[in-house]
């Protein structure tokens, strides 16, 4: 197989990943403080034989996430809360502590605020458990916690050196060996939720020009290997 084709299949395989990832972007459009994900692409050089050209390979070396904040939008219910900033909420699951910017929350049969998968929310005291004679629930822009009864503390908001390092997880949870650092350029919002920073519309361009990509490869492959056949067929014929 010639140097050309095996461009050709390098960058095909590159393009397929990156539709797998913009799929994956607009099924996530909906979901509430999901970052959008990008392709990081490297140009791979051939070494040439002496007296040849080099060959110039496309390399897809790994992803990041987009760290834009996404719309806020207001629900009206006092326990969603959004983050204005950078930074993550901390959870207690069986398996630890996880972060999510997923803020929206609830409280369980024992009072305890939770999450939608019932993971416990934490404050810089522990878990959140609002007493059952409250009648109300007040988060200030600091985390700050309160009911009309009672101070509970203030919410737990974390932030790491290397922001692209957090591990995704199933239900908006992420996992990381950085050790968290609390978050200080953030505000906290009640009464409302973090959106998908995803654009649709620009999700569904980049899904077009990748296809046009595609196709566009998919024909010059195409002649490559017709000229390859064309070669061949004339090589046997001359030594006949």
């Amino acid at each position: 197989m010639e140097n050309g084709i095996y461009i050709g299949i390098s960058r095909q395989a590159a393009l397929r990943r990156q539709m797998d990832v913009v799929a994956n972007n607009l099924a996530n459009v909906n979901t509430p403080a999901y970052r959008a994900e990008r392709m990081v692409f490297q140009e791979f050089l051939m070494k040439p034989p002496q007296d040849q050209t080099g060959y110039s390979y496309v390399q897809d070396v790994g992803q990041y996430r987009s760290t834009e904040n996404g719309p806020i939008t207001a629900t009206g219910n006092e326990l969603d809360v959004a983050l204005n900033g950078e930074g993550y909420f901390v959870v207690d699951t069986p398996l630890g502590e996880r972060y999510t910017r997923h803020g929206r929350f609830q409280l369980d049969a024992n009072g305890f605020v939770v999450t939608t998968e019932g993971h416990q929310v934490l404050s810089d005291a522990g878990p959140i458990q609002i007493p059952p004679q409250s009648t109300s629930i007040e988060i200030n822009g600091d985390g700050s916690i309160s009911t009309d009864v009672a101070t509970l503390g203030k919410l737990q908001v974390v932030q790491f050196e290397d922001d692209q390092e957090p591990k995704r997880g199933a239900n908006g949870l992420y996992t990381t060996e950085q050790d968290p650092q609390v978050a200080t350029d953030v505000q906290i919002v009640q009464g409302s939720l973090e959106q998908s920073n995803v654009v649709a519309v620009l999700e569904i361009t980049r899904m077009i020009e990748i296809s046009n990509a595609h196709n566009s490869l998919r024909k010059i492959l195409q002649n490559e290997d017709e000229r390859n056949r064309t070669m061949i067929r004339r090589l046997g014929q001359s030594q006949r």
